[in-house]
């Protein structure tokens, strides 16, 4: 996971200063982790993240527990999407964490205050929405996290949510 360790904008990154996290993201309020997109461009994403206390996920001091990291990076690898969206001129969409491999937490949690940069970096997507996008959460120089997270992006979220499974349609004559 080398390529996404790299904490230093590319050279041929999209100007991202402009589109507000709230926007590349299909969430609201309190449930955006992340403060900002650092960069962005074909691949890889860059975010930065401030742990706290008000985002209802952390104990009483706003500490976030180790699993919440799964979600930083979730979050990063959508604001991607929402990047390429925006780059497209089309709507952000909807989009879903299938799984996590070998989520690899050095840290018993994060802290309030910490001050977190999150990379997400496209390793696999298919035309059908597909993906595998490799994530490290770092402070400073330290990797305090790192995992692949598989994705899926389907065409039409509105339909793919309100899909009935084949027991529904059995029951349902």
């Amino acid at each position: 996971m080398d390529a996404a360790a790299n904490t230093t904008p590319a050279a041929d990154a999209w100007p991202v200063a402009d589109w507000p996290v709230e926007q590349l993201l299909p969430h609201a309020g309190a449930a955006v982790l992340l403060d900002a997109v650092l960069s962005c461009d074909e691949d890889t994403l860059l975010a930065r993240a401030t742990v706290r206390a008000h985002h209802g996920y952390g104990d009483s001091d706003g500490n976030l527990p180790p699993w919440l990291g799964m979600e930083l990076m979730a979050q990063a690898v959508g604001a991607w999407a929402g990047c390429q969206a925006r780059r497209a001129g089309v709507p952000v969409q909807l989009g879903f964490l299938l799984g996590t491999r070998r989520y690899d937490c050095r840290v018993a949690g994060f802290s309030a205050g910490m001050q977190l940069i999150i990379s997400a970096e496209r390793s696999f997507q298919d035309t059908a929405g597909m993906g595998v996008f490799l994530c490290r959460i770092q402070q400073g120089d330290e990797c305090l996290a790192e995992a692949r997270l598989n994705v899926y992006s389907p065409p039409d979220a509105g339909a793919f949510i309100h899909e009935t499974s084949p027991t529904d349609d059995a029951s349902n004559p």
